[in-house]
């Protein structure tokens, strides 16, 4: 048991070496369109709730 998490460790090790980090700027840059991305579906869903909303008062 113990050789298998060892196994699985040193694995982890070699992937993680294999893996390419993004530069400052690009995690910047990707965080901030994530961002207004989920502005803009806020305000979308916002939109809609609003709509129905008064859609539901009007039939009542």
């Amino acid at each position: 048991m113990k050789e298998k998490i060892l196994a699985f460790f040193a694995d982890v090790v070699k992937e993680m070496k294999k893996v390419t980090w993004p530069r400052r700027e690009e995690l910047q840059e990707s965080t901030l369109i994530v961002m207004v991305v989920c502005g803009v579906i806020a305000l979308f869903v916002y939109g809609v709730d609003m709509v129905v909303s008064t859609l539901m008062k009007a039939v009542q």
